[in-house]
């Protein structure tokens, strides 16, 4: 993966193509952070790349769960968290956060700013903004 990529999402129906993008761009590297305000569209976007992944299961926002699981058309787990609710850094490590962040699965975390600290230096920090137009911006940047 080059130190920066970036895609650019128009309209809704363009989420398949930019995680088209986006999985081309992943390059073997297995943890995403997704940082962006409220209703950027962390969550389409990780549904959509997840679903080009072959991902059958009904996908959404682990909200209260924090974590789900889902298995990819290539049988590849993949783990999707959402730290929003979390109230401290003692609730992630009794969750079992470094089994799943260790396993070798793809983990795809939304509000990773609230763990920050926890992020293996290899994460890719994906981040999304939402222009003055209403199109969003994705940056991919990987740690050099």
């Amino acid at each position: 993966m080059s130190a920066e990529t970036i895609i650019r999402i128009e309209k809704l129906e363009d989420y398949p193509t930019a995680a088209k993008q986006f999985i081309a761009a992943m390059q073997g590297e297995r943890i995403f952070a997704f940082y962006g305000k409220m209703g950027t569209g962390k969550t389409t976007l990780i549904k959509s790349i997840c679903e080009e992944m072959g991902v059958e299961d009904c996908i959404n926002s682990p909200t209260f769960a924090i974590v789900n699981e889902y298995m990819s058309g290539d049988e590849e787990t993949i783990f999707h968290f959402d730290f929003y609710r979390i109230k401290s850094i003692a609730e992630v490590y009794n969750m079992g956060y470094e089994e799943y962040i260790y396993s070798d699965a793809y983990c795809f975390m939304e509000w990773p700013e609230l763990i920050e600290e926890l992020l293996p230096e290899e994460t890719v920090k994906v981040y999304i903004t939402e222009e003055s137009d209403g199109t969003r911006t994705v940056r991919m940047k990987k740690n050099e």
